[in-house]
C-alpha cells in the first residue's frame, strides 16, 4: 500500500465509484466540506469556490452545495486539503479508516463521507455499504409507517362500518315515518286541490270584473291626464309670452330710459355751456340791451373766426372733450401702431391705457378703448386703467363693427369722438354722427 496525504497506511485513489454517491452520504460529504472550507484561505480554494468564501456553513451548505461535490470530486488537492482539515476534526474516525476498520457505532453514512473524503483503501465498498444500509433502514422506515397506515385505515375502517350500519337503522326508520307522513299528506293535498280549484274559479271571476273596472279607469286616467297637458302647455305658451312680454318692456324700458336721462344730461350741459360760451347774463332780456352796439369785452365774428383750430392741432381735442358728456372712443391698435408699432402688442396696450387714464382724470369725459381681438394669441388677464373702459371684439367681429357698434348705441346729439387713422371707421362714425380725430393727433394730445 501506498501512504496517504494525511499520513495513513494506504491510497485508495485509484478506486473509483461506479454508482451515484448515495443522497444520505452525500449530505454529510457537503456537510464536511462546508465545515473545513472555513479553515482554508482564498488562494487554497478552487476559483469556482472562493465566491462562497465568506457564507457561513449553513448558507454554504445550502447554495453551493454541487459546486462543493464536484470540486471535491475533480479537485485531488482540494479533496487532500478538505481531509486534513477532517483529521483535524476526527481524528479517532480517520485513524481507524485507515487501518482499515471502521468503528461499528459509528453512523453507516458518517462512516461513508469520511472514507469518501480521506479515500482509505476499500472506500469504495464503504460508501457501497453504506448507501445499501442507508436504503435498508429507508425501507424498514417505510415498511413500518406502511403497517402502521394500513393499521389505522383498517380501524378507520371498521368505525366506518359502525357508523354505516347505525345510520343505515336510522335512515329506515326515517323512512318509515316519512311514508307514512307522505300518506297524510297525500289526503290533506288532494282536499286541498279540490279547494283551490274552487279558489281559482272565485279568482278568475273577481278578476274579470277587476279588469273591467281598472281599464274604465285607465280611460279616464288617460283622458284626465291628455286634458292636464294640453292645459299645461296652453299654461306654458301663456307664461313664456307673459315673460317674454315682461322682459321685453324691462329692457326697452331700461335701454329708452338711459338714452333719454344720457341726452337730457348732455342737453342741460350743452346749454349750461352755451350758456357760459355766449356769456348770457342770468337775468332776463331788458328792451335796452335790444339796441344794436358794441359792449365791452364782447366777443365780435371777428374774434371768434381767429379761435378756429386746424385738423392736426391736438388743441382741438381738448375742445371736443370739453363738451357736455363727451364720450372718446378710441381704436386701440390703429393708436399704438400710428404711435410705437416696434414694441409688443402687450407693452402697446399697457401704454396707450396709461396715456389714457391720465386723459381722462384731466378732462372728466368717458374714455372707450377698443382692441381687435383677433390679434389675441390667448385671452387677457388686463386689469383696466381708472377712467378707461376696455373692450375686446368677438370672434368673428372686428374693432371697426366693434366701434361703429358703440357709436350707434349713442343717442342722437351726444358729442362722440372717435380717434382712429382708418377711413372707413372714420366715414362711418361720421354718417353716424360722431367726430372722427386722426390717431396722430391724439398721440400729440397725450405726449
Amino acid at each position: 500500500m501506498v501512504e496517504t496525504a494525511g499520513g495513513g497506511p494506504g491510497d485508495g485513489t485509484a478506486e473509483v465509484l461506479d454508482r451515484p454517491l448515495p443522497d444520505g452520504v452525500r449530505r454529510r460529504v457537503v456537510q464536511i466540506v462546508s465545515d473545513g472550507f472555513g479553515g482554508l484561505t482564498v488562494g487554497e480554494l478552487p476559483a469556482q469556490l472562493r465566491q462562497y468564501a465568506r457564507f457561513a456553513p449553513n448558507r454554504r451548505a445550502k447554495f453551493a452545495g454541487n459546486a462543493m461535490a464536484a470540486a471535491l470530486e475533480t479537485d485531488p488537492l482540494f479533496r487532500q486539503r478538505i481531509g486534513e482539515k477532517l483529521r483535524e476534526v476526527q481524528p479517532e474516525l480517520a485513524g481507524a479508516l485507515d487501518s482499515g476498520s471502521p468503528p461499528p457505532a459509528a453512523d453507516p453514512l458518517d462512516v461513508a463521507a469520511a472514507a469518501y473524503v480521506l479515500r482509505p483503501t476499500g472506500w469504495v465498498k464503504l460508501v457501497a455499504a453504506a448507501g445499501e444500509e442507508a436504503q435498508r433502514v429507508d425501507a424498514e422506515r417505510a415498511g413500518e409507517e406502511s403497517r402502521a397506515e394500513l393499521e389505522r385505515l383498517r380501524e378507520e375502517l371498521e368505525r366506518a362500518r359502525e357508523q354505516t350500519r347505525g345510520e343505515t337503522e336510522r335512515l329506515r326508520a326515517e323512512l318509515e315515518a316519512a311514508k307514512k307522513e307522505a300518506e297524510s299528506l297525500h289526503r290533506k293535498l288532494r282536499a286541498a286541490q279540490s279547494d283551490v280549484k274552487r279558489g281559482e274559479a272565485a279568482l278568475r271571476k273577481v278578476r274579470g270584473e277587476i279588469e273591467a273596472v281598472r281599464a274604465e279607469g285607465h280611460a279616464q286616467v288617460s283622458a284626465a291626464e291628455s286634458e292636464t297637458r294640453r292645459l299645461k302647455a296652453r299654461l306654458g305658451e301663456a307664461e313664456a309670452a307673459l315673460e317674454a312680454t315682461r322682459r321685453a318692456a324691462r329692457e326697452g324700458r331700461s335701454v329708452e330710459d338711459m338714452r333719454v336721462r344720457l341726452l337730457l344730461d348732455t342737453v342741460l350741459d350743452a346749454a349750461q355751456g352755451l350758456r357760459r360760451e355766449l356769456a348770457l347774463p342770468p337775468v332776463s332780456v331788458r328792451p335796452a340791451e335790444t339796441v344794436d352796439a358794441v359792449e365791452p369785452g364782447r366777443m365780435t365774428p371777428k374774434d371768434i373766426a381767429a379761435r378756429a383750430l386746424s385738423e392736426n392741432d391736438p388743441a382741438i381735442l381738448d375742445q371736443l372733450l370739453a363738451l357736455p358728456q363727451a364720450h372718446l372712443v378710441v381704436d386701440g391698435y390703429n393708436v399704438t401702431k400710428t404711435g410705437y408699432p416696434q414694441m409688443p402688442l402687450e407693452k402697446q396696450r399697457l401704454r396707450l391705457l396709461g396715456q389714457l387714464s391720465q386723459l381722462a382724470a384731466q378732462t372728466g369725459a368717458e374714455v372707450t378703448c377698443v382692441f381687435d381681438g383677433a390679434e389675441l394669441a390667448a385671452p387677457v388677464l388686463l386689469a383696466p386703467p381708472r377712467g378707461v373702459r376696455v373692450l375686446f371684439s368677438k370672434p368673428g367681429v372686428t374693432a371697426d363693427e366693434l366701434i361703429r357698434q358703440l357709436v350707434r348705441a349713442e343717442p342722437p346729439g351726444r358729442p362722440v369722438i372717435v380717434a382712429s387713422t382708418d377711413r372707413e371707421v372714420a366715414d362711418g362714425i361720421a354718417k353716424a354722427g360722431a367726430r372722427p380725430v386722426a390717431s396722430a393727433v391724439l398721440l400729440k394730445r397725450l405726449s
